[in-house]
């Protein structure tokens, strides 16, 4: 990093830690404002008093690094534009981070020293996975997403773009905020199995249980999952019609229903066994739940398209909505 980086590294770290505009003296000595007037801290101890505390991210559960890849993926070629978080006018290194994150749900800090303290810790590069933060330098000033491989996906340097690059030397920091792919696939398959729930007692109490867990037995996916998602999508109002038509307890557009073979999607039978079915495909195809969402509220296509959870704003707010009726429903 050159010394314009540097200096841009500087600026960004005063504007999180409230300080004016400030230069160094040889002495080290912090140098605010204009009036020249000199603190009593450097700037490496005003640093190190500013990130005492750990940062733990919002985390959306079910989400796997391979997911979070996938996000960062769809934002290849995005030009470096330094505190940019906006995909369309460009990122920087933490904004890329931070994007690919919120696309999955996960609320990480902004800047990259807070980055670097997200999560939980990885020892050595030997026991990365891919989704975790690459952190560089001492003080923190460069993140990138790790791909495996010795690859990671970062928006370098101005007058460069967002793509994927070896691992040039060793992070500083690696921090884990999603669990590895293999025990997420593994979690998920063992979630949308019958087993994973007891019987109707399970859904004690919600509406129409009885047809979640006939319905989530007959697919192979979890009773409490269809309860959770009519609970978002309805309200257990088998009646609902959303602006855009779609229907009943599960909200299937009319389109949709046909294909699923659900010829009246305002019984609630019909309904929750349509829904069932839909999210069954969609849990296969994606092995993914936060995936599965998106694609149930947006479609596949659109999953698909984005490689990952749509930047839709309807879209980034259902799913974890749906992740958190499923945890109030204990699933």
């Amino acid at each position: 990093m050159g010394v314009s980086g540097v200096l841009s590294r500087i600026q960004e770290l005063q504007s999180q830690l409230g300080l004016n505009p400030m230069s160094v003296d040889p002495n080290n000595t912090v140098v605010n404002g204009s009036a020249g007037a000199k603190g009593d801290k450097t700037f490496a101890s005003m640093l190190a008093g500013a990130t005492d505390s750990p940062l733990v991210p919002t985390a959306g559960g079910g989400t796997s690094g391979g997911d979070v890849v996938a996000a960062a993926k769809k934002y290849l070629g995005t030009p470096y534009v330094f505190g940019s978080t906006d995909p369309a006018k460009g990122l920087d290194c933490s904004g890329l981070v931070q994007r690919a994150y919120g696309d999955m749900g996960i609320q990480l800090p902004r800047n990259s020293w807070q980055q670097a303290k997200a999560g939980q810790p990885v020892a050595s590069m030997a026991e990365a996975k891919p989704g975790d933060i690459l952190a560089f330098d001492s003080p923190v000033d460069h993140v990138g997403i790790y791909l495996g491989n010795n690859q990671m996906i970062a928006a370098p340097k101005p007058g460069d773009h967002v793509k994927i690059q070896k691992v040039y030397e060793t992070p500083t920091h690696i921090r884990r905020v999603v669990t590895d792919t293999a025990a997420v696939a593994a979690q998920n398959l063992a979630s949308v199995r019958p087993a994973a729930l007891s019987g109707s007692g399970a859904l004690a109490g919600v509406p129409y249980g009885d047809l979640f867990v006939k319905a989530g037995t007959k697919y192979g996916i979890s009773p409490k999952l269809l309860a959770a998602v009519a609970k978002v999508e309805s309200g257990y109002n088998p009646q609902a019609v959303s602006k855009v038509g779609a229907r009943g307890l599960m909200q299937l557009m009319p389109s949709t229903a046909k294909g699923l073979g659900v010829d009246n999607a305002f019984d609630p039978e019909q309904a929750i066994f349509g829904g069932a079915k839909l999210l069954a495909h969609n849990l296969r195809e994606f092995k993914s739940l936060p995936l599965a969402l998106a694609a149930y509220n947006a479609g596949g296509g659109a999953v698909k398209k984005y490689g990952g959870i749509p930047p839709f704003a309807e879209t980034q707010a259902y799913v974890p909505k749906v992740q958190k009726a499923l945890a109030a429903l204990g699933g």
